[in-house]
């Protein structure tokens, strides 16, 4: 028996830190002495624990006889211990993971494939195996974890091997009986899984986890043997519980919630640090308790799920009380944390989908535990009826102060339909208690400002009565997650609802199945009414079918409803077009649109890169020659005359698709010779006139050019006068120079520059007045010439007295 101290929370999980195979006595383990008979196989069906064996031993081949379980007949096997895929799937890492759990899968399926003896004996003395399962149960990835498992098929298939290799280990492990000739007596079995611990809470609580989904029933069958087997497992399980309630004190604390459960009523001392609440605690802390959290509920749920017969342990130390109160605690303010708080978007999105499935799973363990301890008995008709009934209604009176959580538990699990089965089953059931239940109930719903799916009517008790009986099962749906105020989430198995409004207001939500079972229902006790009357009076009553026939029975419907149509048939529903006849597009009708064309050209579609011709392809093709031939054809043929035959219509004109010109034509000088009379010469009208550019598109250029060209020939001409001039006087070709280029300027209009003379007479004579003006001109004019403004930059700096005058 182990004392409840040493159970600890190790990796997000509740684990004993004392697990582990003991080494055996040969003779103390099996609670009994071995048999002094040895030598002889048994012949008859034995079981394991009497069974003896002869083998050889030693290096010269003697024979010994030992029990079947004994450590030397151990296979020396080293079994690795299981490390989880890579989370980023990264190829090293994953080959890695592949590498190291080949060993892992070939050394499970070789130890499942040992005879019965052998398995057992690796089993109880190879402590390896132990250690390699124990990594499986504490690291292998739950459902909510991130795994790099999809990236990489191969990995996701040696999981899969190894999953299901771990789960046939611990199946064959719980089984003392596998065939007639190969089982242990059920009082050995039991003191060797728990002696040895082969099995204890926290690997139970692991396998719920990791195996429950898919295998509940053979799960159920492997635990339910266990605890049978073995009794003291319940009295584990009981002391387990104390540690398991810790963590949700824990949580609490470390959210800076002081709980009335806690039991620490002990005042806190003046120097004691001060609690941090959830919008304080460092994120990384935070990210931690959700997981816990999300860990201890995922758990919790699964091992009460696959193995009911535990509720009573847990309804026991008023579990059900604890978490309905850590739930309106620590749920607002770590959702608040979590939406508030400025976190990395995965990390945020990881945390609040980890609270929305631990609020989901916490007020499915509450179902569980009420399903299992109270309603259960009370459906099967115990002789404890009323202590039962009693039970149950006193859990739903504790959870009315707990607002937020009745709400979501109503929401999941309606009470209404508890109460019913209750009223069905105890027809004396107290209707004012069962109505201020389910006031309190409507108040919960208004206090989290939540609106219900289908609005309850003013009399629960009558018609939960007038209901016939009904299953259990049919009360167990998926809950939802509220995102933001008003907004829900629906879990993944949640149906798709069709929203409808009721009479006050409130959105109802009706599957396509739902609304069309009402129908059917008030059309086989009404025939005579129509569909379309039936939905308007549904929608009325807020889909009440009960509250719609008793109303149309006793003509009590609203006026709004007596002015219709009792017959009126179904409103057809006017179907939307179709989405591609409404579509706009920029690419409608074009080449490629398989919308509305039936043949498309295929040539022109290709996929990847399009594969283009060679060279030598595009040279050789001459398709383009071929196009040309016909049109050139047509001036190949000149057809100076065309026969006309004789045509029996007369329609010549129009044989050949040829019509006279039959517009006026002026011939009024057809018969002069314009031009014959006169008298040109035969130069004249061979020779052209040289073309000559008009003077007003002449540039400046060609204007000068062309009067260069002028004088050039008057001078010509001139010179050729006198031509009896052999050397012509200097003097004069200067002068007709200098007038040729006063010309020249003058029709340029430039001004010519004026005489200077700038010699004068000799020194000491006197100088004119024209002559020291042009001194002067030259003078100032000088920076125009070789001297490079010189002289004016010398009097600027003399004028700015840099340099002394």
């Amino acid at each position: 028996m182990k004392s409840p101290q040493t159970y600890v929370k190790t990796k997000n999980k509740v684990v004993d830190p004392t697990r582990r195979v003991a080494a055996v006595d040969t003779g103390m383990y099996l609670g009994k002495s071995v048999p002094t008979w040895a030598g002889e196989m048994a012949c008859a069906k034995v079981p394991l624990d009497e069974l003896h064996v002869t083998e050889p031993f030693g290096p010269q081949g003697k024979e010994r006889t030992l029990p079947a379980l004994h450590p030397d007949r151990k296979e020396e096997r080293c079994f690795l211990a299981y490390k989880p895929p890579p989370e980023d799937g990264t190829p090293v890492l994953v080959e890695e993971f592949l590498e190291h759990a080949q060993f892992i899968s070939e050394d499970l399926e070789w130890l499942l494939a040992l005879p019965h003896d052998k398995f057992w004996c690796q089993v109880v003395f190879d402590e390896s195996l132990q250690r390699c399962l124990d990594s499986y149960l504490r690291h292998a990835p739950r459902g909510l974890d991130p795994s790099g498992l999809s990236s990489s098929p191969a990995a996701a298939d040696m999981q899969r091997n190894i999953h299901r290799f771990v789960f046939m280990v611990f199946l064959r492990m719980a089984t003392h009986k596998e065939s007639k000739e190969n089982f242990i007596t059920p009082e050995v079995f039991a003191e060797i899984i728990y002696n040895n611990y082969l099995f204890d809470i926290p690997k139970i609580l692991d396998l719920c986890v990791l195996f429950g989904k898919g295998n509940s029933q053979l799960l159920h069958k492997m635990i339910e043997n266990i605890f049978t087997q073995q009794p003291s497992y319940y009295g584990d399980l009981d002391e387990t519980m104390p540690s398991i309630i810790q963590v949700f004190d824990m949580i609490l604390q470390k959210c800076g919630i002081q709980s009335e459960n806690t039991g620490n009523s002990q005042p806190l001392k003046l120097n004691a640090n001060k609690c941090l609440t959830a919008m304080a605690v460092p994120e990384e802390e935070l990210a931690d308790l959700v997981l816990y959290m999300c860990d201890t509920c995922t758990t919790i749920q699964s091992f009460l799920d696959t193995f009911p017969e535990a509720c009573s342990t847990f309804k026991q130390h008023n579990f059900l009380n604890r978490l309905s109160s850590f739930y309106e605690l620590a749920v607002p303010d770590l959702e608040k944390a979590v939406k508030k708080r400025n976190f990395n978007r995965s990390v945020q999105e990881d945390m609040w989908r980890r609270i929305s499935h631990s609020r989901k799973k916490m007020v499915e363990i509450a179902h569980l535990l009420l399903q299992h301890t109270c309603l259960q008995p009370i459906l099967e008709g115990s002789e404890n009826m009323v202590s039962y009934i009693e039970d149950l209604l006193q859990d739903f009176t504790a959870f009315l102060q707990e607002k937020r959580f009745l709400a979501d538990y109503d929401e999941q699990f309606p009470i209404a339909d508890d109460i019913s089965l209750l009223q069905q089953a105890f027809p004396h059931l107290d209707d004012t208690r069962t109505s201020y239940l389910l006031q309190g109930v409507e108040s919960s719903w208004e206090f989290v400002g939540k609106k219900r799916s289908f609005p309850s009517s003013a009399n629960h008790s009558t018609g939960a009565k007038s209901k016939t009986g009904r299953d259990l099962a049919l009360s167990q749906k998926e809950g939802a997650g509220v995102l933001e105020d008003g907004e829900e989430m629906r879990g993944a198995e949640a149906m798709t609802d069709i929203p409808r409004k009721g009479d006050n207001g409130a959105v109802c939500t009706l599957s396509a199945g739902e609304l069309e079972s009402l129908l059917s229902n008030i059309r086989d006790l009404l025939p005579d009414l129509g569909e379309g009357f039936i939905l308007a009076c549904l929608e009325e009553y807020g889909y009440n079918s009960e509250l719609v026939i008793n109303n149309i029975l006793e003509d009590k419907l609203s006026p709004s409803l007596d002015k219709l149509d009792r017959a009126m048939a179904r409103p057809v529903k006017n179907e939307l077009p179709a989405v591609l006849s409404t579509r706009s597009n920029v690419f409608d009708d074009d080449e490629f649109d398989v919308f509305n064309r039936d043949r498309l050209d295929m040539s022109r579609i290709w996929k990847g890169r399009r594969q283009r011709e060679s060279v030598c392809a595009t040279l050789n093709d001459k398709q383009h020659i071929e196009e040309q031939r016909a049109r050139y054809q047509a001036y190949q043929t000149v057809v100076d005359e065309i026969p006309i035959a004789n045509d029996p219509s007369g329609d010549r004109d129009n044989a050949f698709g040829m019509d006279d010109y039959e517009d006026e034509y002026d011939d009024t000088y057809d018969i002069n010779q314009i031009g014959a009379n006169d008298l040109d010469e035969e130069d004249e009208l061979l020779n052209r006139r040289p073309f000559t550019t008009p003077q007003v598109l002449r540039t400046g250029k060609q204007a000068r050019e062309n009067y260069e060209n002028e004088d050039e020939e008057e001078e010509d001409k001139y010179e050729a006068v006198k031509k009896d001039h052999f050397i012509q006087d200097p003097a004069v070709l200067r002068e007709r120079a200098e007038a040729r280029r006063a010309a020249m300027q003058s029709r340029k209009g430039c001004r010519p520059p004026p005489a200077s003379n700038v010699e004068g007479g000799p020194k000491g004579r006197g100088q004119t007045q024209e002559i020291i003006l042009d001194r002067r001109r030259k003078e100032a004019n000088k920076n125009r010439g070789a001297n490079h403004n010189r002289r004016m930059m010398a009097d600027r700096k003399r004028n700015k007295g840099m340099i002394p005058s």
